[in-house]
């Protein structure tokens, strides 16, 4: 092991050891299936919310926006401010009326809104492609950081989170968990905040360089005329829709006491977010100045203290910077891993022949299957962009969950047929365009702005044929449906009638 090398590989064993044992400790209360899926819905709100921002902030989050700030400019910081502006949109709309659903999953929320097996289990497929999409870039970025820092080779990153996010998530399930992410939170911003603190002294020490760049680098709005603009929109309108359609941040809403404490949750996870997001910027504003000395945009966090500060402290703020890129990895890879285990065991582990496994045997199997699809993934697609790759999985999660979630909470005409039509269309729009770009697709340059970011066409149509379809069976409504909004509706202090 070379002397560059060291504070990485210290840093990355600290962080997983630490990650191992607050799992541990946490598993002495995990006792019943409740535990596993909800954390039996105990989490107060100020800790459900620093594991929010835990499971929240992504490999995206840390190394993405600061990449894609030093290669764009600034049109790229609606990145975080619709990823922050969705959690406002969650707390309007969403939070209170899902929590008090009584449900487990998405899928479990479909079924009791529509009454339909058939909707749950094409929720349940969805929820996992999301997942799996969402996972990848987890994977990616980890492969990213033990090469930058340690010469490592790109597959041993997936390796290693994989299986310490298996090790917890077996043990634990949501209760440990929670622990275990509301302390990666606290981790990860610190480890951001401090090297960016001490390198903007030095930027000042050194009578504050400023790069040679042309003047669009620091325009909010895309160029290029109306594709920029298009471009610029319907991302706007992925990031602050997409959030409710992610299944490892619905999930965590359900393990709330009631409906007040989601909200309180959501408020606090916008100020934690809010003041996450100030952070990476910095670094790819930073990173314009040594533009030609990085190995590749989304390493810029991870080699900018080394470049700006050679020696014994650079290495420090190099480690600390590491250890909470590994802790991203680790926290979101987490979250999704409980979140898609809870659908694969409810839905498909469940419904195998000979099936005799009890219901945390099921979760830990398919907890196995949730990471190994997309660790597989990462190292077969090593070179998607990060960020791009989570914009896209936000995409697709706005095209599906998030007009499901709006129309089932707000609109009692809703059907199982309409509710079909809309996740069947949003779904082939936008998971068309994710294998488009994926795939490297360019040309024409309209045609590749509008699959590059899809949410622009493909929510409206969703919301549409969700609509139509409803309008068009209205004798499909569930019998159910006014009792059922009521009480997503009415306050938990306020006393029901239940028969």
């Amino acid at each position: 092991m070379s002397l560059d090398a060291a504070p990485g590989i210290i840093a990355v064993t600290l962080v997983t050891v630490a990650t191992v044992a607050i799992g541990t400790w946490g598993l002495r209360f995990s006792r019943t299936t409740s535990d596993f899926f909800v954390a039996s819905r105990t989490v107060h709100p100020r800790l459900n919310a620093s594991a929010i921002g835990g499971e929240y902030l992504s490999a995206a989050s840390f190394l993405g926006i600061a990449g894609l700030v030093l290669t764009f400019g600034a049109e790229m910081l609606w990145y975080p401010i619709g990823w922050t502006a969705g959690y406002l949109v969650l707390l309007v709309l969403v939070a209170a009326p899902l929590r008090r659903s009584g449900a487990y999953t998405l899928p479990d929320f479909a079924e009791a809104r529509l009454g339909s097996r058939a909707i749950r289990l094409l929720c349940s497929l969805l929820v996992v492609a999301i997942g799996w999409l969402y996972l990848m870039p987890q994977f990616q970025g980890a492969g990213i950081t033990l090469h930058a820092v340690a010469g490592a080779p790109t597959w041993t990153g997936p390796l290693i989170v994989g299986a310490v996010v298996l090790v917890n998530v077996m043990s634990g399930g949501m209760r440990s968990i929670t622990f275990v992410q509301a302390f990666q939170y606290w981790l990860k911003l610190t480890a951001l905040l401090l090297p960016a603190a001490v390198l903007l002294i030095v930027w000042a020490g050194e009578g504050r360089p400023r790069p040679d760049v042309d003047a669009a680098w620091s325009l909010p709005l895309a160029d290029g005329g109306g594709i920029g603009l298009y471009t610029t929109y319907s991302l706007i309108l992925a990031t602050f829709l997409g959030t409710m359609g992610l299944p490892h941040v619905v999930v965590r809403f359900y393990t709330n006491p009631d409906g007040r404490a989601a909200r309180q949750t959501t408020l606090t996870v916008l100020a934690l977010l809010g003041v996450f997001y100030l952070i990476p910027p910095v670094y790819g504003a930073l990173g314009r100045v040594h533009t030609a000395e990085l190995a590749s945009a989304d390493a810029l966090v991870l080699e900018l203290p080394r470049l700006m500060l050679p020696g014994p402290l650079g290495d420090v703020l190099t480690g600390l910077v590491v250890a909470g890129a590994f802790a991203a990895f680790l926290s979101t890879s987490s979250g999704l891993t409980i979140a898609l285990a809870g659908v694969l065991s409810q839905d498909l582990v469940a419904k195998l022949p000979q099936h005799r496994l009890s219901g945390v045997a099921a979760f830990r199997l398919a907890s196995v299957v949730a990471v190994a699809i997309p660790c597989i993934a990462a190292v077969a697609v090593p070179h998607v962009s990060i960020a791009r790759a989570v914009g896209l999985a936000f995409a697709v999660a706005a095209s599906t969950f998030c007009p499901l979630l709006l129309l089932g909470i707000w609109w009692r005409r809703l059907t199982d047929v309409g509710a079909a039509a809309g996740l069947m269309i949003g779904f082939v729009g936008s998971g068309g365009a994710v294998v488009w770009t994926l795939s490297g697709g360019s040309e024409p340059p309209l045609l590749d702005a509008l699959l590059a970011q899809p949410a622009a066409w493909s929510v409206p149509l969703a919301f549409a044929a969700m609509v139509l379809g409803s309008l068009c069976t209205p004798r499909r409504v569930p019998a159910h449906t006014s009792r059922l909004l009521v009480r997503l509706h009415t306050p938990e202090s306020v006393p029901l009638d239940r028969g």
